[in-house]
């Protein structure tokens, strides 16, 4: 099978499966891979970016971490949709909750992602594009979320540019009045790539600090303890080839 080169990923053409998990962290991407896929393979490490590729309950299915912010997931998960024929992205990560209802490591999927970046302005569309999920993924995880009796809300995230800002602790108020559930920093530009090369894409997030409350984890538990989403995203990779 012939090398594909881009500026980001060196892989063989196949390297990767129809679904990928995009965590973050390329540490959480090597837990993922050697705690939950049988037979994983190194199958990418330009930049330090670490991709794998295993199976999971029989299932071909790849990792790899996006690295922080929209433009490091814009181009990685460009590269795989439009390169390495990758279908399903889920990105597997950390978000500070909004809401007082929500509480530390419950589960948010990311139905829609409100942004303060200019990302869309690329695609010269004369209004707002609103950035959503697919829905056989939010679909499929729900079911998935419910067999294991996750904590789980539903509903719109914030992708922020900024995670220090001049305004501090008041900086993302306005979005909480509108109902918005958490702020992150990469779903927006995930959904819109998605949408542009006709794939499919859904942030699937654990509350790893409450900004309004201010409880939060420590680095260590964000890498190796959200496993629930993990399971979540993986059974969900497995019934999507069925």
């Amino acid at each position: 099978m012939a090398m594909i080169a881009t500026p980001h990923i060196n892989a063989e053409a196949d390297a990767f499966g129809k679904t990928v998990l995009m965590p973050g962290d390329p540490l959480r991407s090597k837990f993922i891979a050697e705690n939950y896929l049988e037979n994983a393979q190194l199958v990418n490490n330009v930049r330090g970016i670490q991709g794998y590729t295993g199976t999971y309950q029989g299932v071909k299915v790849s990792v790899m971490a996006s690295g922080m912010g929209m433009p490091t997931i814009g181009i990685y998960s460009y590269e795989l949709y439009n390169f390495f024929g990758v279908e399903n992205i889920m990105r597997v990560g950390s978000t500070g909750a909004l809401q007082e209802k929500i509480k530390v490591r419950d589960i948010i999927f990311g139905m829609g992602a409100c942004t303060n970046s200019n990302y869309a302005s690329q695609y010269e569309l004369s209004g707002t594009f609103a950035p959503i999920a697919s829905y056989p993924l939010m679909k499929e995880v729900i079911a998935q979320a419910d067999r294991l009796n996750a904590n789980y809300h539903v509903g719109n995230i914030l992708s922020s540019d900024s995670f220090y800002t001049d305004n501090g602790k008041t900086a993302n108020d306005a979005w909480r009045k509108m109902g918005v559930l958490c702020v992150e920093m990469e779903a927006a530009a995930l959904y819109m790539n998605a949408a542009r090369a006709g794939k499919n894409a859904l942030a699937i997030l654990t509350v790893s600090d409450h900004i309004i409350t201010g409880e939060e984890t420590t680095a260590e538990e964000r890498q190796n303890s959200f496993t629930q989403m993990m399971e979540i995203a993986l059974n969900t990779a497995v019934a999507l080839e069925k």
